[in-house]
C-alpha cells in the first residue's frame, strides 16, 4: 500500500520560457519568470510611481537626442540563457536596442537598470533579481532606490567583471555608463520622504 511503482513528484512543476513568453504575451497582467517559475507582479504604490517619474523626466531631457534613451518599466529584459524575464522599473539602452526576437517586446542590451526598493520587493531586488541581472554582458550600473528614506545603493561592473557596491545616503547619484547626475532631491521630488 506504499509509493511502489510510483515516480517521485517534482519539487515544482518546471515552465519553458518559450511556454512563459506565450502566456506573458497574451496575459492582462505582468508576471516575471526566474528559473522555471512564474512569479505575478505586484502593483506600485505612489512614492514608488513618484521616484520613476523624476528618473525617468530627467533622463529624458538629459537623453534627447543622445545616443542613449530611457525605457519605462513596460520594457521586459532577458538573460542570455533566457533562464530570466524581468520588468525593471526604468532602463538605459544605449546604441541600437538589441531585441530578443521579432515580437520587440524583451530588450537583451540595458546598459543601466532601476529598480525601486519597496517593503515587499526590496528583498527580491537586491537578491535574486541581481543575481539574474549580473548575467547581462551590456550592463554596466545597477540602481536600487530605496522608497522608505533617501538611500540609493549602486553596483557598478568592474573591468575584472566583479561588482562593486556603492550606498548614497544624501548628495547626488552619477550614473557613471551616461555621465549624468542626479540629486537625491530630484529623485525624492514630491514625496514625503
Amino acid at each position: 500500500m506504499g509509493n511502489e511503482g510510483k515516480e517521485p513528484a517534482p519539487k515544482y512543476n518546471y515552465i519553458s520560457p518559450e511556454t512563459y513568453l506565450a502566456s506573458e504575451r497574451a496575459a492582462s497582467c505582468r508576471s516575471e519568470y526566474y528559473d522555471g517559475h512564474i512569479i505575478a507582479m505586484a502593483g506600485a504604490g505612489l512614492r514608488h510611481n513618484i521616484i520613476v517619474r523624476n528618473i525617468i523626466g530627467s533622463l529624458y531631457s538629459f537623453l534627447k537626442g543622445r545616443y542613449c534613451q530611457v525605457l519605462p518599466s513596460d520594457m521586459r529584459v532577458s538573460t542570455p540563457l533566457h533562464d530570466a524575464y524581468m520588468y525593471p522599473d526604468a532602463i538605459i539602452v544605449c546604441g541600437e536596442p538589441q531585441m530578443e526576437d521579432d515580437t520587440f517586446d524583451t530588450l537583451t542590451n540595458p546598459v543601466v537598470i532601476f529598480e525601486i526598493l519597496s517593503p515587499s520587493t526590496g528583498g527580491i531586488d537586491k537578491g535574486r533579481k541581481f543575481f539574474f541581472y549580473r548575467d547581462i554582458p551590456s550592463l554596466k550600473e545597477y540602481i536600487m532606490i530605496d522608497t522608505l528614506r533617501e538611500m540609493v545603493i549602486v553596483s557598478r561592473r568592474q573591468p575584472d567583471q566583479s561588482w562593486l557596491f556603492e550606498n548614497i545616503g544624501e548628495g547626488a547619484l552619477t550614473i557613471h555608463a551616461i555621465g549624468f547626475t542626479l540629486t537625491l532631491q530630484e529623485i525624492y521630488d514630491g514625496t514625503d520622504v
